[in-house]
């Protein structure tokens, strides 16, 4: 046996082992002994990361797809339904191991095999499509149109960059002033959408034809109106699915922050379910409400502005053209606040583990205990996606490349969830998830990767691209992970003489890491 020369190569994340008699041991990420995130704090963190442009801009385009009032609303209900599917399975993960960084955590400790394969396509994934760029161009959008202002490309992606640079200073620097700040957008933004809901009922009860200048009777209580002009095109139904999907996106927001949270368990078990049903009870009723009060060829037409319209109707060119809008606009800001803090974490845990360069500075909390590497880490990609594109179709595109890929991941932690019960039956399982949803997550999470293959009505979706891009460029993403892993974990390692080995290591801010170093035979 010839000597072995150790050389320092990346930073993996300290992992202790919490073992459960019969099991094989679970990895525990190092856990910090400050807890920052209260009930209301993680409720607000997960309805706010909900809760953001989803209800207020994807509606017009779904009616666009869909063609129908009927069939929006149905398409609602299924994304409802199946969003809480896969709440259920998260919080299932969530409570049996619960640690910071969600999905991560989970499809690392169910796929160990092959080495580093889980852990790659999901910092991959995280760094390449972890972003914030929607909503930011949703502040900017509603923002210019409370001001009656027509803003040039260059005027509203400048916006829109501005507030991501703002809120990654504050989560950078002024990490409880953050939370404060956060806490107090989720409230707005929760009051914002009850008005929103409430519209509805008020219509309904007090009948203002008159001064909306619409009859809903038309579409809403006529059952041949309501299903009139469907669009039952596979591939359409499916991309506004995603979109359903995309506005519940963050129910397991908490699984990310774990770390964080008092009682993470019981946390888990409350809050998430809470927010859904919060969640779900305010889209539909804001759903019919954009069908009472706005025409269904406006609501077409709106583009990602359909609250705006709302508001307008509702209350005049002042109120409802300036005051609600900006309201809008602030909401969707707090919702690039959560996303920013809880990605930030992510992409930190993600450098500990060493699959980012210059892991030990961007895994590191210094100077103002906070992400300051993973804040930059998501800030440059959501920067470029801000920046790069043309405007237009942009932010559906954004939604849609965003969905596939996490489709992906969701079908293999459903299946994973299946895998688990069977290997580790004795494993403490605070919560499970009820069998038929796991299997009905793991059936539409197939149906939707394979829809989006499958020709529209004359071979056009309802964007300017290629009706399966976005699918295309999210294959892409996972390939090019595939790829990454492969040269890093084994074709590099294979052509140097050396394999891949762990060293425990402590940062000088007290950050636990393990070193992952080359282990050299001569």
């Amino acid at each position: 046996m010839g000597e072995i020369e150790r050389q320092p190569l990346l930073d993996q994340a300290v992992v202790y082992y919490d073992a459960v008699p019969g099991d094989p041991p679970a990895p525990v990420i190092d856990v910090p002994t400050r807890k920052t995130l209260t009930w209301s704090s993680a409720y607000i963190l997960v309805v706010s990361r909900v809760v953001g442009s989803g209800i207020f801009a994807t509606p017009g385009a779904i009616v666009r797809s869909a063609g129908s009032v009927g069939l929006s609303l149905l398409l609602w209900m299924v994304g409802t339904i199946l969003s809480g599917c896969g709440l259920a399975v998260s919080m299932e993960y969530g409570c049996m191991l619960p640690r910071s960084g969600g999905d991560k955590v989970y499809l690392e400790y169910t796929y160990p095999r092959p080495r580093f394969l889980a852990s790659t396509l999901i910092a991959v994934q995280a760094v390449l499509l972890g972003f914030t760029a929607s909503n930011c161009i949703i502040f900017g959008k509603y923002t210019f149109f409370a001001f009656a202002f027509t803003p040039t490309e260059n005027q509203q992606k400048a916006l829109a960059v501005g507030l991501l640079t703002a809120i990654t200073i504050i989560h950078g620097v002024f990490l409880r002033t953050g939370i404060w700040i956060q806490n107090v957008l989720g409230w707005v933004k929760i009051f914002l959408i009850g008005a929103i809901s409430l519209t509805g009922i008020w219509v309904i009860l007090f009948k203002p034809y008159d001064r909306l200048k619409h009859h809903p009777s038309q579409t809403l209580l006529s059952w041949d109106s309501l299903w009139e002009g469907s669009n039952w095109s596979w591939n359409l139904l499916a991309t506004s699915i995603f979109k359903v999907i995309y506005s519940y996106a963050g129910l397991n927001n908490v699984n990310n922050v774990l770390n964080e949270v008092n009682n993470p368990v019981r946390t888990i078990k409350t809050v998430c379910p809470a927010a859904f049903v919060t969640a779900g009870t305010l889209y539909l009723l804001a759903n019919l409400s954009y069908f009472l009060v706005v025409p269904i060829d406006e609501i077409k037409d709106s583009g990602e502005l359909v609250a705006a319209l709302l508001f307008e109707r509702l209350f005049g060119p002042h109120i409802g053209k300036v005051i609600f809008p900006l309201a809008i606009a602030l909401s969707a800001a707090g919702n690039v606040m959560v996303v920013t803090f809880s990605l930030a974490r992510l992409n930190q845990e993600i450098a500990k583990q060493g699959f980012l360069p210059w892991s030990h500075i961007l895994s590191s909390s210094k100077p103002f205990n906070s992400p300051l590497g993973g804040l930059f880490v998501h800030y440059v990609p959501s920067l470029l996606v801000i920046g790069l594109p043309p405007q237009g179709d942009v932010y559906n595109f954004i939604l849609d490349v965003e969905g596939y890929p996490a489709q992906v991941f969701a079908l293999a932690i459903a299946i994973g969830l299946l895998l688990l019960r069977y290997r580790e039956p004795l494993r403490k399982r605070p919560f499970m998830a009820w069998l038929p949803a796991v299997w009905l997550r793991i059936i539409v999470c197939v149906a939707l990767l394979i829809a989006p293959f499958v020709p529209p009505p004359g071979g056009k979706s309802d964007v300017h691209f290629f009706y399966a891009t976005y699918a295309v460029v999210g294959i892409g993403v996972l390939l090019f992970g595939v790829l990454y892993w492969y040269i890093w974990t084994q074709l590099m390692p294979r052509r140097g003489g050396y394999r891949l080995e762990e060293e425990e290591v402590t940062l000088s801010d007290g950050t636990s890491i393990t070193k992952l170093v080359q282990l050299y035979q001569t």
